[in-house]
C-alpha cells in the first residue's frame, strides 16, 4: 500500500468518526438466508428486520428509537397473514423502519423473552398470544403491546406511537417503568412437610375442579388446549390416591382428546388445540412439544386409568413424530405448519367426498360418512375432517381403520410445510417420550439412542447446551427449559437403556444449569436477559410446557450428586406468594413439594 492510499483511508476513517448518528447507515434486514426457518420466512420483507441481540438494544439507545419487537412462530397462521398483509406492505415497512427498531423473535429460540411479553400482554389486555409486537423502550421496558392487527389499524399505531415518542419520551419511559412487575422480594425458606403439600394440593384440586369441563372433558369453556401438565399432576394424584370422580373427569378427558378433532386420525400425533369447547375443530399446527408430552401422558394413562388402548394412542403418535418430523441427524423438527404451501389453513388434513369414495371400499366409505359427518355442513373451507364425530361401531371401526391405511400415503403426498429447526429442548422432551416408551416395545429404544446420540453429539460445546441446530449452523444461548428437559430427557433414557454416558452427561448439564440461571434471588430463563422486566422468580409457573424450573429441580433429585439434592432441596422449600393465589397455574411444583419431602 502507498503512503497516499494510507492517508487516504487515515482521512476517511477520521470523516466516519465524525460522521452524526443521523448519517449512520440505514439499518438492512438481516434475517436473508437467517437458519431459523420462521426468521428465514421474513428475510424478503421490506421491513429492516433486526436480531434480538445487545447490539440491537444498543443501536436503540444510541438512536433514542422505540424498539418494535415481533414474536411469532413458524406454524402461526395469523403470524403469516400479518406478515402478508402488513410486513409485506411497503408503506407499513417504511415506517417500521423510520421511526422504530424492528426487531424479529422466534419465540422457540427466545421463550424467556416471549414469555415476559405474553405476560406483559396479559396483563395490559387480558389476552395473549401471537403475533406478539411490542413496543420497548431502549431501556428495555415494554411500554405496549398488539396482536395481530388489520393493516389500516396497525399502520395508524404506528403513526400514533411514533409521534408520542418524539413529543414525550420521558412520559412513556416512565409509564414503561410504571407498568413494569414490582421488584420481587427475595425467595423465603420453608419447611417440607407432608402438610405443606397436602394444602398445596388441596389448593390445587379446588381450582382444577373449578376449571375443569366435566360435559367435554378439559379445561376451560371456550377453546381447548392438552393442559399436559395440569393433567400430569392429576393422572399421579390418582395413581397415589385413587378417586372415583377423578378417573372419569380424566377418562373422559383423555377419550375426547383422542376421538375427536384435536387428533390426527390419519396420519397420528395431536394438533396444539381446538378452538371450540367441544374439542371439534383444531387450529392445525402440530408442535413437537405437545406431541412428546401426550404420547407420555398417554402411556400413563393407560396404567393409571387402566385403559390398554391409550398404549396405541400413544403409539400413533410416536409414529407420527418418528414419520413427519424426524430428521437425517437423529433430531427432531419443531413442527409443522398449519397452512399448507398454498397457504390454505388445514388444507392437508382434510377431504372431499368424492376424492374419498375414490380411494374407499363402498362399505368403508359408509362408516366414514357417518362417524366422520361428511353428510353434515361443512366446518372447513376445504374439505372435511376425520374424526370420530359420532361413536363408531366395533364393525366402522375396523372399516376406519383400513380406510386410514389406504388414505395415509394419499396424505403423505401433501404439501406440510415444517419448520426443521431441531431445538435442544424439545428434543429432550421427545428423549423423554421414546425412552419411557421402551418399557412398552423395545423397539423404540432406537429412536431414543438416535435422539440421545444428536443431542449430545452436535448441541453439547464444551459442557455448554446449544439452543438449537438449522439448516447446519448452530444456535446457541439455550436457556433454562433447553436444559432443565435434556437433563430430565438423559435421565430417562439413562433409566430405560442403563446407558452411563446418559446419566453423567445429565450430572453435567444439569450442575451447569443451576449456576447459569439460579442464585439466592431465584430463578432465570436466560442467562444474560435484555428485558428490563425479566428478574429472577423463586419458581417458574408451569405453561403449555412444564415448569423448566420445576423440572430441573425434579431431574436434580434424581441425580445421584448430593450437592445438587441439596440445591434441589433448597429450591423446592422456598415460598410461593403466586403459588398460593392460583395453585392451578403451578402443577409441577405440587410433585417437587412431594418427591422433595425428607422421606421422599
Amino acid at each position: 500500500m502507498s503512503g497516499f492510499e494510507r492517508g487516504t483511508t487515515l482521512a476517511s476513517l477520521l470523516l466516519i468518526l465524525l460522521l452524526p448518528v443521523a448519517l449512520a447507515a440505514p439499518p438492512v434486514n438481516q434475517l436473508v438466508n437467517h437458519p431459523s426457518p420462521y426468521l428465514a420466512l421474513h428475510g424478503t420483507d421490506p421491513v429492516a428486520w433486526q436480531d434480538w441481540d445487545a447490539d440491537t438494544v444498543a443501536r436503540a439507545k444510541r438512536e433514542n428509537k422505540l424498539l418494535f419487537v415481533s414474536v411469532g412462530y413458524f406454524a402461526c397462521h395469523w403470524c403469516h397473514v400479518m406478515q402478508r398483509e402488513s410486513y409485506k406492505n411497503a408503506q407499513i415497512a417504511a415506517q417500521l423502519n423510520r421511526d422504530f427498531i424492528p426487531v424479529k423473535v422466534d419465540r422457540e429460540l427466545n421463550s424467556g423473552l416471549d414469555d415476559a411479553l405474553q405476560n406483559f400482554s396479559a396483563r395490559l389486555n387480558g389476552v395473549s398470544g401471537w403475533p406478539l409486537n411490542a413496543f420497548v423502550t431502549p431501556d428495555g421496558f415494554p411500554a405496549f403491546v398488539v396482536l395481530y392487527a388489520p393493516p389500516d389499524d396497525f399502520r395508524k399505531l404506528l403513526t400514533h406511537l411514533a409521534e408520542r415518542w418524539t413529543a414525550d419520551p420521558a412520559g412513556i419511559r416512565r409509564l414503561a417503568r410504571q407498568a413494569a412487575p414490582p421488584p420481587a422480594l427475595r425467595p423465603t425458606g420453608m419447611a417440607l412437610t407432608t402438610g405443606r403439600s397436602a394444602r398445596a394440593w388441596q389448593q390445587f384440586m379446588a381450582g382444577m375442579w373449578q376449571e375443569a369441563d366435566t360435559l367435554h372433558g378439559g379445561f376451560g369453556q371456550v377453546s381447548k388446549f392438552p393442559m399436559a401438565p395440569q393433567l400430569h399432576a392429576l393422572l399421579e394424584r390418582q395413581a397415589r390416591h385413587p378417586d372415583a370422580r377423578l378417573a372419569e373427569f380424566l377418562r373422559l378427558t383423555f377419550d375426547q382428546m383422542a376421538a375427536r378433532g384435536l387428533r390426527d386420525h390419519v396420519g397420528g400425533g395431536f394438533f396444539r388445540y381446538t378452538t371450540d369447547p367441544g374439542w371439534d375443530t383444531p387450529h392445525f399446527e402440530k408442535m413437537l412439544y405437545d406431541n412428546a408430552h401426550l404420547a407420555m401422558l398417554y402411556l400413563r394413562a393407560a396404567t393409571v386409568l387402566r385403559q390398554p388402548r391409550y398404549r396405541e394412542i400413544a403409539r400413533g403418535t410416536l409414529g407420527f413424530m418418528q414419520g413427519e418430523l424426524r430428521d437425517a441427524s437423529g433430531g427432531l423438527y419443531s413442527s409443522t405448519s398449519a397452512v399448507d404451501a398454498a397457504g390454505r389453513e388445514g388444507a392437508s388434513y382434510l377431504w372431499e367426498p368424492d376424492e374419498l369414495k375414490q380411494h374407499l371400499s363402498p362399505q368403508a366409505f359408509v362408516a366414514a360418512q357417518r362417524v366422520w359427518r361428511l353428510d353434515a355442513p361443512r366446518s372447513f373451507d376445504d374439505g372435511y375432517l376425520p374424526a370420530e364425530y359420532r361413536p363408531p361401531t366395533p364393525d366402522e371401526r375396523r372399516l376406519l381403520a383400513d380406510a386410514v391405511r389406504v388414505l395415509r400415503p394419499v396424505r403423505q403426498a401433501r404439501s406440510l410445510p415444517k419448520d426443521d429447526k431441531l431445538n435442544a429442548g424439545l428434543n429432550g422432551l421427545a428423549l423423554s417420550a421414546f425412552s419411557q416408551a421402551i418399557r412398552l416395545d423395545p423397539a423404540y429404544r432406537q429412536p431414543a439412542d438416535h435422539l440421545q446420540r444428536f443431542l449430545l453429539a452436535r448441541l453439547v460445546r464444551e459442557g455448554r447446551l446449544m439452543k438449537a441446530m438449522a439448516r447446519g449452523q448452530i444456535l446457541p444461548h439455550a436457556e433454562l427449559e433447553d436444559y432443565a428437559y435434556v437433563v430430565q430427557g438423559l435421565l430417562d433414557h439413562a433409566d430405560a437403556t442403563g446407558n452411563g454416558q446418559s446419566r453423567v452427561q445429565a450430572r453435567q448439564l444439569a450442575r451447569t444449569a443451576w449456576t447459569l440461571f439460579w442464585s439466592e434471588k431465584g430463578w432465570k430463563h436466560e442467562a444474560r436477559p435484555l428485558l428490563a422486566t425479566l428478574q429472577p422468580e423463586p419458581a417458574l409457573a408451569d405453561g403449555a410446557l412444564y415448569s423448566p424450573s420445576d423440572v430441573l429441580i425434579l431431574a436434580s433429585l434424581r441425580v445421584q450428586d448430593p450437592a445438587l439434592q441439596r440445591l434441589a432441596r433448597a429450591a423446592a422449600g422456598w415460598r410461593l406468594p403466586a403459588m398460593e393465589q392460583d395453585a392451578y397455574a403451578y402443577p409441577t411444583r405440587l410433585r417437587v413439594l412431594e418427591q422433595a419431602l425428607p422421606d421422599a
